[in-house]
């Protein structure tokens, strides 16, 4: 069975028990949706003991699924004030679930300002440890210091002065498989903020000498199924562009159709774009003795991630992607991939959400503290963010933020979390997921762009939206959405390794309430949170101001959106 561990930030104690039945069967954001809305009280402060941090591997972990190893981060967020579940890649999930551990509830608030980390060591010990001596440390550093303290193999979930300074776009970083470096970043909502109030450091996992047993309902069942669901992944990811380049390989695409956000979603098109898209990047990784094609998770096989160098071939950062690259780049009118990459870095360095802040600086830019494409000065804003000044700790509270400081009219936000890099006047599918998500903008919980029909135009765009974040919502509760994409004609296999592993039915049947469960739960929560149909919107000028690229605007009718989750 698997098994919970429930740490007492008051108390200071760590507890190892078994993971409640209603439970057992669930994972990654399903899990999240279930543990929270019975657990915290929607209208508590994010900040507050009432709140809880949790930490879950998905409903696969532990099998040979590819991809099965994401890590889920939940709590209420202190940027939306909604519920957040936020997921990342990288090495920690495979060992906790190694560990036989499903579940970690990180609770109350500590009597004093100690700072502590969570150790789980070899033998499946799980102790909270003095980590005092890492205060103020950001990521990069506090990964070093920890190897050297611990000298097994291991994993590591940390965040960085952001959280500990309560910046509501703090991230959690992941170790990555293999180079060990923190960039996954379990990065939206502010949860890294929640870790910091917790005064929680990381979270530091080894191997274990005796991995956890996963129990099945059909062991040979399941592994036949998933050889068989694995091999379709695998033959998919060979003509994927995210295998062959990486998730950068995106911009060729969004660049030339309007999609890719220019001068804070001006609608502009963007001459340049290939400067900062895939035969740039994979020129640079060739000449610098870069990487791609990296597992960011054991058993991966899209390997979409990379190691970038910059002109000296020294690293600058890995799992460089294309959000950040869109909005630091095009969206702050920037065009220097090295920029970008060290931009990266400092964002995982200090523990921040890259769309956020990327964000934050254009708001910079439209609102005339910096201009358009200043590298120098968007450098200087990142380093006062690191160094915590005034402005630095506005910039790492997020586009909102700083957007009404400057007295901006054009914010991207939707529930108070700015929107990610897909113009949505231009996918209006995609417009209709970051408006309706309980997650706030948030384009992996359904992006409609490459769907077979008119992106632009308004037919089915709810339709498909709807689905999408069906299907994504079942799919960040058992792998990545890169995989899941790759084999989207078999998904029916996925509920035979449900029933496989857990025994029941399987199919499609299986699969989608749970979808659909987490969803409705989501939404619960956050109208129990306060939140009202209002908050199902874009900001007025996607309405009001056409795309100068194509000529679209946002049009979608609030009806369409009010009844998109009427089942």
């Amino acid at each position: 069975m698997w098994s919970k561990l429930v740490i007492d930030m008051k108390t200071l104690t760590v507890n190892k028990e078994p993971l409640d039945a209603e439970y057992q069967e669930l994972g990654g954001k399903s899990l999240v949706a279930a543990y929270l809305m019975k657990n915290v009280p929607p209208q508590c402060d994010p900040l507050s003991d009432q709140n809880q941090l949790l930490l879950c591997t998905t409903v696969f972990a532990g099998t040979k699924l590819t991809t099965g190893h994401r890590l889920s981060v939940g709590a209420k967020s202190p940027l939306t004030g909604g519920i957040k579940e936020s997921n990342a890649g990288g090495y920690a999930a495979a060992l906790l679930a190694e560990q036989g551990i499903k579940l970690v509830v990180v609770k109350n608030l500590p009597v004093n300002d100690d700072l502590w980390l969570l150790h789980i060591d070899e033998k499946g010990n799980a102790s909270l440890k003095d980590a005092k001596m890492y205060e103020g440390v950001n990521n990069y550093e506090f990964v070093e210091k920890v190897r050297e303290r611990f000298v097994n193999k291991l994993a590591t979930i940390s965040i960085g002065s952001a959280g500990e300074r309560l910046y509501k776009s703090a991230s959690l970083q992941v170790s990555e498989f293999g180079s060990g470096h923190p960039s996954r970043a379990a990065a939206r909502g502010g949860l890294g903020a929640v870790m910091g109030s917790k005064r929680l450091k990381a979270v530091v996992i080894e191997k274990p000498l005796e991995p956890f047993k996963v129990p099945y309902a059909d062991e040979e069942k399941f592994n036949e199924i998933c050889q068989m669901f694995n091999k379709v992944v695998a033959q998919n990811a060979k003509n994927d562009a995210f295998h062959n380049i990486g998730t950068i390989s995106t911009i060729d695409v969004t660049g030339a159709n309007g999609v890719l956000p220019v001068d804070n979603f001006s609608g502009k098109l963007f001459p340049k774009y290939t400067e900062v898209g895939s035969n740039k990047f994979m020129s640079n990784l060739a000449a610098r003795g870069g990487r791609n094609k990296i597992s960011c998770q054991p058993g991966c096989v899209v390997q979409c991630s990379n190691s970038y160098n910059d002109k000296d071939g020294k690293y600058l950062t890995s799992g460089f992607e294309y959000e950040t690259i869109a909005l630091f780049g095009p969206n702050c009118h920037i065009d220097d991939l090295d920029v970008i990459a060290k931009m990266d870095h400092i964002c995982d360095d200090l523990g921040v959400d890259t769309i956020e802040i990327a964000n934050a600086l254009a708001m910079c830019m439209e609102g005339g503290r910096i201009q358009w494409g200043d590298v120098a000065a968007a450098l200087a804003l990142l380093q006062e963010m690191m160094e915590g000044t005034e402005f630095g700790n506005l910039i790492g509270n997020g586009c909102e933020a700083v957007g009404k400081s400057l007295g901006c009219k054009r914010i991207p936000v939707v529930k108070h979390q700015s929107i990610p890099g897909y113009d949505p006047r231009n996918t209006k599918g995609t417009g209709i997921t970051y408006s309706t998500s309980p997650m706030g903008a948030d384009h992996t919980a359904g992006l409609t762009m490459g769907r077979a029909f008119d992106d632009c135009g308004r037919a089915a765009q709810a339709y498909a939206s709807n689905k999408l974040q069906v299907a994504m919502s079942f799919a960040d509760s058992m792998m990545c959405i890169f995989a899941f994409a790759n084999a989207v004609t078999h998904l029916p296999l996925l509920g035979d390794l449900m029933a496989a592993q857990y025994g029941g039915q399987g199919g499609m049947a299986r699969i989608a309430p749970m979808g659909i469960k987490a969803l409705l739960t989501e939404r619960a929560f956050n109208k129990l949170a306060g939140m009202t149909v209002k908050d199902d919107r874009l900001p007025d000028f996607f309405y009001n101001e056409r795309s100068v690229a194509t000529g679209s605007k946002f049009d979608i009718i609030d009806l369409e959106l009010d009844v998109l989750f009427d089942f």
